[in-house]
């Protein structure tokens, strides 16, 4: 009977060997790596990482028999400290992948790290287009939204509702730079103007000599290229010059319902903006939200959603492909479609861009909100293709291939 026992426990070890042989260091890790102190600690920050933590147990804990580890970082905005962090998580870690990557800059930065270490990453919380052109990676995605599905949907929503004259006021870094020139091709695609454009700081405070410059252009929109508290105190300040109330509109072109939340519906009425996910938009998107509010207490915005997506996206991948060697989740990720709570018939193009829905939305005034979070009139649904560039036409050279 001891040597049927000693044969039955050896031939349970071989069989659950192969499966965890498959996995480098027994364990998959996942770093969530973005700003959690500075103008995007709400954008994306310690809430992004509840959203992975929270992927990772509705998956099991595991994938392929290995423990899912989660650890994060802050970035503080700097390349040069993302960049200390990812090679540190790689090479001294066993960080398998490294997500979210709040602020272009940083993005591109980690992205060429992971890159040159064959390490698969997924941006959900910077917008550039460059992480999918010209700097596209074979191991590199991106998730939850990019600058010319912000300029498709903020912008030719303002455009065609008159808002033909623009002048923009941009965040001085990669990002700025991007959404600034993919909403201005796409205003003057539509028969619109640029009037100019004055660039600001990172994680200013004062923005009266901005504000003055964009309201003396006469420009009936005044688009404002930055995010996270960058976007919450231009918009406090332009009310303090009367800007709104002297005639001109303005467009937030990256304003998310975190920043809604902290700006409030009194100053934030009526601001039209573009999001990839909206908590009460339908039952799924519904019954996530409850339970991320139960968890943080908070309803989540598009990075917290995507996060939440691109992480489960990828234990997807592993487990169809039966390793977490990267070539092969690579492989998965670009061929998988994905379905989940924030992307229904998604799909993943040779640039690595996730093509999905967005949603154009307008802030309510605070007589029609409901509930507590109840901030968004859901104007219109742009289909994937046409909020994202297509893959052959990036710039990316993947794409050509």
């Amino acid at each position: 009977m001891r040597t049927l026992a000693f044969i039955s426990a050896a031939l349970l070890a071989a069989t659950a060997m192969p499966a965890l042989a498959q996995v480098s260091d027994e364990k998959v890790k996942i770093g969530i790596l973005n700003d959690q102190s500075g103008v995007y600690a709400d954008f994306g920050g310690k809430w992004s990482f509840e959203a992975a933590k929270m992927a990772a147990e509705d998956y099991g804990g595991k994938v392929l028999n290995a423990p899912i580890e989660i650890v994060t970082a802050d970035h503080q905005n700097k390349p040069d400290i993302a960049s200390n962090i990812a090679r540190q998580w790689y090479d001294t870690e066993q960080v398998d992948s490294i997500m979210e990557l709040t602020t272009s800059s940083v993005a591109l930065a980690v992205q060429g790290i992971s890159k040159e270490k064959k390490k698969i990453d997924i941006v959900t919380g910077a917008a550039t287009t460059e992480l999918t052109g010209a700097q596209c990676s074979p191991y590199g995605f991106h998730w939850a939204y990019d600058t010319h599905a912000l300029a498709v949907g903020t912008g030719g929503a303002l455009v065609e509702q008159g808002g033909d004259t623009w002048f923009f006021l941009t965040a001085d870094y990669a990002f700025g730079y991007s959404l600034e020139e993919q909403t201005s091709n796409f205003v003057k695609s539509k028969g619109g103007q640029v009037l100019g454009s004055v660039r600001h700081p990172l994680a200013s405070t004062d923005y009266s000599s901005f504000l003055l410059q964009a309201q003396s252009s006469g420009a009936k929109v005044i688009g404002l290229a930055n995010a996270g508290l960058d976007t919450s105190n231009a918009i406090k300040q332009a009310a303090e010059f009367g800007i709104v109330a002297g005639g001109q509109r303005l467009a937030a072109l990256l304003f998310t319902l975190s920043e809604v939340h902290g700006l409030g519906l009194e100053a934030a009425q009526g601001l039209t903006l573009t999001e990839g996910y909206y908590w009460d938009r339908d039952d799924t998107s519904r019954q996530f939200a409850q339970r991320f509010m139960e968890r943080t207490g908070r309803m989540p915005n598009m990075i917290h959603a995507g996060t939440y997506s691109a992480v489960t996206q990828y234990l997807k991948a592993i487990e169809a492909a039966g390793t977490d060697e990267t070539e092969a989740v690579a492989a998965k990720l670009h061929e998988m479609p994905v379905d989940d709570v924030f992307a229904q018939g998604g799909k993943v193009g040779a640039n690595g861009r996730l093509i999905k829905d967005m949603y154009l939305l307008e802030v309510k005034a605070p007589s029609e909100s409901k509930q507590a979070w109840d901030y968004f009139n859901v104007l219109a649904t742009i289909p994937g293709d046409q909020a994202y560039m297509k893959p052959a036409e990036s710039g990316c050279p993947l794409a050509s291939q």
